[in-house]
C-alpha cells in the first residue's frame, strides 16, 4: 500500500515537472516570436509604403483558411484532452486525429502559397528578392523567416500529437496519466496563437 502511494506521489511530481518544463519553453517561445514582431513592427514604421504593397502580394483567402483550420485544430485537441479526463479514450483518438489531419492540411495550404512564390522566382536569396527594394526585400525576408519557422513548429506539434495518439492508443496514455497529451496541448495552442499574430501581421495590417 505505502510502495502504490509512493508511486503515485512520484507519478505526480514527474507530472508536475513535466507540465512546469512545458510551460518555461512556451515562454522561451514567446520571447523569441516577440522579438520578431517587434523587428518586423520597427522595419514596417520605417518602410511603411514598401510594406503595404508587398502585403497585398500575399493570398488574404489562404492565410483566412489557415487560421480557421489552426483555431479549429485548437478546439479538437482541447476536446481530446477532456475526453481523456472522462476516460473516453474512442474520443481521445478520434480528436487527435482530426486535429493532426487539419494540421497536415494547414502545411499543404502553406507548401501551394510558398509553390505560388517560388514559381515565381520569388524566394530568399533569389535575384529577384535581391533586385527588390529595401523595403520590399525586408517585408518578404521576415515572412519566409516567420512563416517558415511557424511552420517547423507545426511539424513539431504534429509529432507531439502523433506520440500523443500512439500511446493512448496502446493504454500508456490514459485518465490518470495523461501529462504528455496535455503538454502536447498546451503546445499546440502556443503554435496556433503564434498564427494569430502572424497572420494580421502580414496579411491584413495595410
Amino acid at each position: 500500500m505505502e510502495t502504490t502511494a509512493t508511486h503515485h506521489a512520484d507519478m505526480h511530481r514527474d507530472d508536475t515537472a513535466a507540465k512546469l518544463g512545458m510551460w518555461l519553453f512556451i515562454f522561451t517561445e514567446i520571447l523569441l516570436f516577440g522579438g520578431m514582431f517587434i523587428v518586423y513592427s520597427v522595419y514596417r514604421f520605417k518602410n511603411p509604403v514598401a510594406f503595404h504593397l508587398a502585403h497585398e502580394e500575399l493570398s488574404i483567402p489562404m492565410g483566412f483558411i489557415n487560421t480557421v483550420i489552426l483555431l479549429v485544430s485548437s478546439a479538437t485537441v482541447a476536446v481530446s484532452i477532456s475526453a481523456m479526463q472522462n476516460s473516453d479514450k474512442k474520443k481521445t483518438v478520434i480528436m487527435l486525429a482530426i486535429t493532426l489531419l487539419l494540421a497536415l492540411t494547414f502545411l499543404v495550404n502553406k507548401y501551394f502559397e510558398w509553390g505560388a512564390k517560388f514559381e515565381h522566382g520569388m524566394y530568399p536569396g533569389s535575384e529577384l528578392m535581391t533586385n527588390l527594394s529595401h523595403g520590399d526585400m525586408l517585408f518578404f525576408s521576415l515572412y519566409f523567416f516567420m512563416t517558415g519557422l511557424h511552420a517547423i513548429h507545426i511539424i513539431v506539434g504534429m509529432i507531439l500529437l502523433g506520440v500523443s495518439l500512439y500511446k493512448v492508443q496502446k493504454g500508456l496514455v490514459d485518465s490518470t496519466r495523461y501529462a504528455l497529451l496535455e503538454n502536447s496541448g498546451l503546445y499546440w495552442h502556443l503554435v496556433d496563437l503564434i498564427w494569430i499574430f502572424l497572420f494580421p501581421l502580414f496579411y491584413l495590417i495595410h
